[in-house]
């Protein structure tokens, strides 16, 4: 996979008519209601290139969680931003959108192959928030690799779990987003799409919560047209930030971040350290 390097992340100017973007572009905020909260990426995904967010902050009261996929529609070529991403954009067609639940896409090969998969077939709604029997017999990853493979694709695993506000019980916490035991829409998960080549023009859509691989999600996906990626902030979830994914060689800051981080403790105990505020704080969040 190639490397995407000088590749800033941004969210499209134009979005669902209930988010507000921050001045850098990376941040999603629902100012009202539940719906209205689609946002796309400002460039086209490149294959393999995974658009990763995480969820800022959450709203009580509402039914429904956040929503990601990939569209092959040009945010510019729309009319009118649609109200919800699943079904209004969906049935526009050349898109595949899921809600975020822990296993709406683990879907066993058997399935996936059988008779009647056309091209770019979702393989579930995911709006259920149970899952199937049997999930609870994958192993659950330690995060040891360096990178997250899926398929010919490696993605660095650096920034894909969740972190974490530190506090009290946050050595609990991380502990949690490591293992991918919290739900998946809880506060700091970070969430990611991509697609996967397939040959023939066509490509798999994934999807990554928290550093764990959910499966193909839809396959036969049209790969010869550009393809963005789609965030619904929608209902519970309230605001989300895009996080910057380093495939190339690690930033000076980055590098610092893990020495320091290798020979502590916990993060916790970086507030003991000698450091500028601003190297503390990037340590700590990020």
């Amino acid at each position: 996979m190639e490397a995407f390097l000088d590749q800033f992340s941004e969210f499209h100017p134009i979005h669902g008519t209930n988010v507000r973007l921050d001045l850098s572009g990376t941040q999603a905020t629902r100012v009202d209601s539940f719906a209205n909260g689609v946002c796309f990426s400002k460039r086209p995904l490149k294959p393999g290139e995974i658009f990763l967010i995480e969820i800022e902050d959450k709203e009580l009261g509402w039914c429904g969680h956040l929503r990601v996929g990939l569209t092959a529609r040009d945010p510019r070529s729309l009319s009118v931003v649609p109200e919800y991403s699943i079904p209004d954009l969906t049935e526009l067609g050349d898109s595949w959108v899921f809600a975020i639940t822990r296993n709406h896409n683990k879907v066993v090969e058997e399935e996936a192959e059988a008779p009647g998969l056309v091209e770019g077939q979702r393989l579930g709604r995911g709006e259920a928030e149970n899952g199937a029997q049997g999930d609870n017999l994958k192993p659950k990853t330690f995060f040891t690799d360096t990178h997250l493979h899926i398929e010919d694709v490696k993605i660095p695993r650096d920034k894909l779990v969740g972190r974490s506000r530190p506090g009290r019980f946050s050595h609990i916490l991380d502990d949690l987003y490591k293992t991918n035991a919290l739900p998946p829409t809880a506060r700091r998960s970070r969430i990611g799409v991509l697609y996967v080549p397939k040959g023939q023009n066509l490509a798999d859509m994934h999807i990554v919560i928290n550093g764990e691989d959910m499966g193909a999600s839809a396959r036969g996906i049209p790969a010869s047209q550009p393809l963005y990626a789609v965030v619904d902030v929608f209902a519970a979830t309230k605001c989300v930030r895009i996080v910057q994914v380093d495939y190339g060689f690690s930033s000076l800051q980055t590098l610092c971040r893990k020495a320091i981080q290798k020979h502590i403790v916990h993060r916790m105990a970086i507030d003991w350290l000698e450091l500028p505020e601003a190297l503390k704080h990037y340590c700590k969040y990020e």
